[in-house]
């Protein structure tokens, strides 16, 4: 079943085109990565498919409830988690998720209420007033108003912007629970290393359009290899092995240590014994993986010199 149905979207503001024809499917279950530089038509796109706003060509669904002409059940089937902190200052946490469960019509809600306030560390939190709360216990506050009508698809949009490190590895936790029990989650991030550990599908926006779409594991495969990292004792890098450098790691051009790009692990002993040929003696040596924050930077970077998506 199809969870998020994105229809040829367009989006624009005084001229300025945020979104231009953005088509995603995103299926019950999945966790999606909606990955894009500042400007890219992330927030746009959120705010669409929230019902914030209307796009001005195409449509969006959720669960088959269409954002605009059936909203009220498109959004019961929606939790957002909003990127900016947005907070009653008149209620305590346990009377916020109260007062929140009420918009959907929920009553006794209580014995869920307290799962949530126990998964996300606000049990001793419960009764204090949000004011009082400090950033991080207000995002997390945050979360646990997107979850409260047990929502089948929960959106994300910066969850971990600016917070500690126990409130991620709390938020992950319970997150990657409710995808194990079916729950759709849609993940925005600027931290590449979450969304690489996360996702199991990823979308990258660039100026409004979307400029790769694959699995986690097909862009690994398809866009980057990996990278040999020499350090070279009182030594300089051969010339027939200069092609294979993707940057050098010296400054100013002086020092003894490489990155050399390789396609596959057979080539690391070709290049050693090339090192050995030339009388190079290697100090310190590491085989890095391509990750997501390169496969970003390139496809960006493609995007950017107009060579089209993956």
């Amino acid at each position: 079943m199809t969870a998020i149905q994105i229809n040829s979207v367009e989006k624009s503001y005084k001229g300025f085109k945020a979104l231009k024809g953005v088509s995603l499917n995103i299926e019950q279950g999945e966790f999606f990565g909606l990955l894009g530089p500042n400007g890219a038509g992330k927030t746009t796109l959120i705010s669409t498919i929230a019902g914030l706003i209307r796009p001005d060509v195409g449509s969006v669904k959720i669960h088959g409830h269409d954002v605009v002409t059936d909203f009220r059940n498109a959004r019961k089937n929606l939790g957002v988690v909003p990127q900016e902190l947005v907070f009653d200052p008149f209620f305590t946490v346990r009377e916020t998720l109260r007062l929140q469960s009420g918009y959907y019509g929920i009553k006794n809600n209580d014995g869920w209420i307290d799962e949530i306030m126990h998964n996300l560390d606000l049990t001793n939190k419960a009764d204090v007033n949000m004011r009082a709360l400090s950033g991080g216990m207000k995002r997390r506050v945050l979360v646990a108003q997107a979850l409260v009508h047990k929502p089948p698809v929960i959106v994300l949009d910066e969850p971990t912007a600016g917070v500690d490190v126990e409130l991620r590895q709390t938020l992950w936790k319970f997150i990657s629970r409710l995808n194990r029990e079916g729950h759709t989650v849609v993940l925005t991030t600027h931290y590449l290393e979450e969304a690489e550990a996360m996702c199991q599908r990823v979308a990258m926006l660039k100026l409004g359009e979307v400029v790769a779409l694959d699995s986690m594991q097909g862009l690994l495969r398809r866009v980057s290899g990996s990278q040999l990292i020499v350090h070279l004792k009182e030594d300089t890098l051969p010339e027939g092995l200069r092609p294979l450098v993707s940057h050098d790691e010296n400054e100013n051009g002086k020092g003894n240590r490489y990155s050399l790009r390789i396609n596959a692990p057979g080539e690391v002993e070709a290049i050693l014994a090339r090192l050995r040929e030339s009388g190079a003696v290697v100090d310190e040596m590491q085989l890095q993986q391509a990750d997501l924050e390169d496969i970003f930077l390139q496809i960006m970077g493609d995007a950017k010199a107009g060579k089209g998506a993956l």
